[in-house]
């Protein structure tokens, strides 16, 4: 039964229009109010499936990365963010480098924050 269900995935922010102001003007993505009353946005993110932000101004941002961006190039990727006044979260004990991209264990990953708290990752598959 659900297997053949159109499912998406959604996350909560504290603040709609800072979120869209986020997600739209500081990343670039399309994004659409759904219903402005209910807090309700929909993240174009240019795959067949996009992504909720729901307002919830009670909401704690969870601890772990609740949207993942793949990217050609992370190091141009985290150029182009810190040109638009995004900054990259630092983790003790991770091996990240000077410009807060982490290079080994995997994919080269860095991670951000939304308004709301949320992170979020610029990736790129080896």
């Amino acid at each position: 039964m659900l297997a053949s269900s159109k499912a998406f995935s959604g996350f909560a922010v504290d603040d709609i229009d800072r979120a869209r102001d986020f997600y739209a003007e500081t990343l670039g993505l399309e994004v659409e109010l759904l219903d402005e009353e209910h807090g309700l946005l929909s993240l174009h993110l240019g795959g067949e499936r996009d992504v909720l932000a729901y307002l919830s101004p009670t909401m704690s941002a969870p601890s772990y990365t609740i949207l993942n961006f793949p990217v050609d190039d992370i190091d141009a990727a985290v150029e182009w963010l810190g040109g638009r006044g995004v900054e990259l979260e630092r983790y003790e004990g991770m091996p990240q480098d000077e410009r807060g991209v982490m290079r080994e264990g995997g994919p080269l990953i860095a991670w951000f924050k939304d308004p709301a708290g949320n992170t979020l990752s610029v990736l790129q598959e080896p």
